[in-house]
């Protein structure tokens, strides 16, 4: 097999942040070497150099896509870092609904707009949304829409579907949450009906421009912008701050924080989670 030269290190870096934002540095070359190396079997290249030159090549871009699916991790899953849902469930959910409810009245369907970005296979999306099925008694008094994105087309397919293996159900379910929203549907789990309906998914590159309808009361953006240089980690959480309510919540990964990249942010700590608010 061949091996990676340090010329083509530099070329297949900067093609992949240029399709993705991951950056991956000299330190990083063995991640392109060992994730490639299956693509440079199925299409035959004796070298990463005619790997890439066949990448470029095809213009209806499905190498691309593997090249993504291949680089970027999906790590997920569910109530991962239980933190932030019980930051959800016993703060900002409560507080978002009292001041949905002095601002709009009662009578109406109060709106709670969230989006999940990066989504990966889902995870994220359904633990909110079994979080807000058990903390608020009666779904039909909300209009809750979940969005969750991903740069992974195969990634928001498995979501969109909303199936797992026994493997990813073990991981962060308890049996009763198992039992009560999921159903056997042959090897797998499938998310029930009622909180499938509460979600949407969609392929997005974060770095990429993009705009919504309207705003979102809460951003999860967790654990996606370590892989990235500063001044894309910038130009993204600037993006977010244009699409989250002034008093919305964002929410990123235990180890990252924004402060001094964007001064607008402010942190915020409750309990043992950090969220995030405009000044």
């Amino acid at each position: 097999m061949s091996t990676l030269s340090a010329d083509e290190r530099k070329l297949w870096s900067a093609y992949i942040h240029s399709i993705c934002g991951v950056n991956l540095d000299e330190s990083k070359a063995y991640l392109i070497e060992t994730r490639l190396s299956v693509l440079l079997r199925e299409t035959n290249s004796a070298t990463y150099t005619e790997l890439y030159n066949k990448v470029k090549a095809d213009y209806g871009n499905a190498l691309k896509r593997k090249v993504i699916e291949a680089i970027t991790t999906n790590e997920t899953s569910f109530f991962r870092d239980t933190a932030p849902f019980d930051l959800l469930r016993h703060k900002i959910i409560p507080d978002l609904i009292d001041k949905r409810v002095k601002s709009l009245g009662t009578g109406r369907p109060i709106p709670i707009r969230i989006w999940s970005a990066p989504c990966s296979t889902g995870q994220e999306v359904y633990s909110t949304a079994i979080v807000l099925k058990e903390l608020l008694a009666d779904l039909a008094r909300y209009d809750i829409r979940i969005l969750g994105t991903d740069i992974s087309d195969r990634a928001v397919a498995q979501a969109s579907y909303g199936a797992y293996s026994k493997i990813e159900m073990d991981r962060g379910l308890a049996a009763d949450k198992t039992s009560k929203y999921f159903t056997v549907v042959g090897e797998t789990w499938k998310i029930r009906d009622e909180i499938r309906a509460m979600a949407t998914f969609k392929t997005m590159n974060l770095l990429e421009p993009f705009a919504f309808p309207s705003r979102f009361d809460i951003i999860f953006c967790r654990n996606i912008a370590i892989y990235f240089t500063e001044p894309d980690k910038i130009k993204l959480f600037k993006a977010i701050a244009r699409v989250l309510a002034p008093d919305g919540y964002l929410i990123i990964g235990s180890t990252e924080s924004i402060t001094g990249l964007c001064p607008e942010f402010e942190a915020m700590r409750h309990l043992r989670a950090v969220f995030y608010q405009f000044k």
